[in-house]
């Protein structure tokens, strides 16, 4: 878990450096134990429903071809927001945004969304 002292902007830097490592340990440890993942088609509540999430995001996204542009991020007291695009042998992200609820130096809540179609 992160410490009381850490920035929104630390916290999503941190947390974006984990998700490109594929370092499950690293994105848990980010994550409030009771916090919340509102995704397009699911809800994740607690580690052990978001670390689901990350397992299935981290098999799509563990291929040598897979392309990922971070095009914004913004932040805001304890809210971070970043848009972003990526390819993998699966989908194509053509756009996709995640907010973040940063409390105490952890995510307490998130949410994504993205304008998907298969990749070609």
């Amino acid at each position: 878990m992160g410490t009381t002292d850490d920035t929104t902007e630390e916290v999503l830097d941190r947390h974006l450096e984990a998700f490109g490592a594929q370092d499950m340990d690293a994105i848990l440890a980010d994550y409030d134990e009771d916090a919340v993942v509102v995704a397009q088609l699911e809800t994740y509540r607690g580690l052990d429903e978001i670390e689901e999430l990350f397992a299935g995001l981290f098999e799509e996204f563990d291929d040598p071809d897979v392309t990922f542009s971070l095009d914004e991020s913004l932040v805001e007291d304890e809210y971070g927001h970043i848009v972003w695009r990526a390819s993998t042998p699966e989908t194509e992200y053509e756009f996709a945004t995640d907010t973040f609820v940063i409390r105490d130096g952890n995510i307490v809540a998130q949410t994504f969304v993205a304008k998907t179609s298969d990749a070609a």
